[in-house]
């Protein structure tokens, strides 16, 4: 489906964006089979830049990135960019569209890993930028606009997860929800509607009185129906979007690591702890 047959259903700018990403990938039980894996040198073999990650915006970067975005007829809004260990390298944050890194005319958007090499083992200056900023983001996420699943007795860890109600492998991760909150672990929902034909029925879980009630009746594959509401999905969408999901689920840690896809709970379990 095209941007035009998106926009004609008068649909948010950022929930089209985020639908036509979504399009390209869908459901998936693993970040690999969402993820280009033609590079040289994978996450697991490089390790994470130490770095302090600087947290001053260059104001002349952002002016000159929305500048040549516009000339392009590129649509979103910058909102930093943040320099690398890498020379005149940005990390760049915008809404409406995925990070990305730029160079210090605002001239080329970089997408991808961006690894050092020449040391004792390569550095991965790229993830430490991904989790922070995944982390704030995931961070201001009002607790009522998710659908949340508390851990059974002590809390021992958070994640967030991207989902969709027609998603098979979310309907998987959800069949074992009782087992992930009973190793300490609380998942808090975010809305990733897959298609446009999704988008009203993760609309509908959202606007249910019991959130809980409805997410468990949709991921059995029931029609949920809610009264309209003033709901969240769009912007979750557009969150998503922001972050680099390309498919669901997509589950992040409190410390912003994406860790999955789908993962059995004793396997999830494992990845939190690796990463937290």
């Amino acid at each position: 489906m095209t941007q035009k047959s998106f926009a004609q259903k008068n649909l948010p700018a950022a929930m089209v964006a985020a639908l036509l990403t979504v399009a390209i990938t869908g459901c998936s039980n693993n970040t690999a089979d969402t993820a280009n894996n033609s590079s040289i040198i994978s996450s697991a073999q490089a390790q994470e830049s130490q770095t302090p990650i600087a947290t001053d915006s260059d104001a002349s970067v952002v002016q000159a990135l929305q500048s040549n975005l516009q000339t392009s007829g590129i649509e979103g809004t910058i909102i930093s960019a943040i320099p690398t260990d890498m020379d005149d390298i940005y990390w760049v944050t915008a809404e409406g569209l995925p990070a990305f890194f730029t160079d210090k005319a605002g001239k080329h958007i970089i997408q991808g890993q961006i690894v050092a090499v020449g040391g004792a083992e390569p550095i991965d200056i790229s993830g430490a930028l991904i989790a922070n900023s995944a982390k704030q983001a995931l961070a201001a996420v009002d607790k009522k606009d998710m659908v949340i699943f508390p851990a059974t007795g002590e809390t021992k860890s958070v994640v967030y997860a991207f989902t969709d109600a027609d998603c098979g492998y979310c309907r998987k991760l959800h069949e074992e929800m009782a087992d992930i909150n009973a190793r300490g672990i609380e998942v808090r929902y975010l809305a990733w509607p897959r298609s446009q034909e999704s988008v009203p029925k993760m609309e509908s879980v959202w606007c249910s009185q019991d959130r809980r009630a409805a997410m468990n009746q949709a991921k059995m594959g029931a029609n949920v129906q809610a009264p309209s509401c003033t709901n969240p999905v769009a912007d979750q969408m557009a969150l998503g979007a922001r972050l680099g999901v390309r498919g669901t689920p997509a589950i992040f840690t409190e410390s912003g690591q994406q860790v999955g896809g789908y993962l059995p709970a004793d396997q999830l379990a494992q990845a939190v702890a690796a990463a937290n």
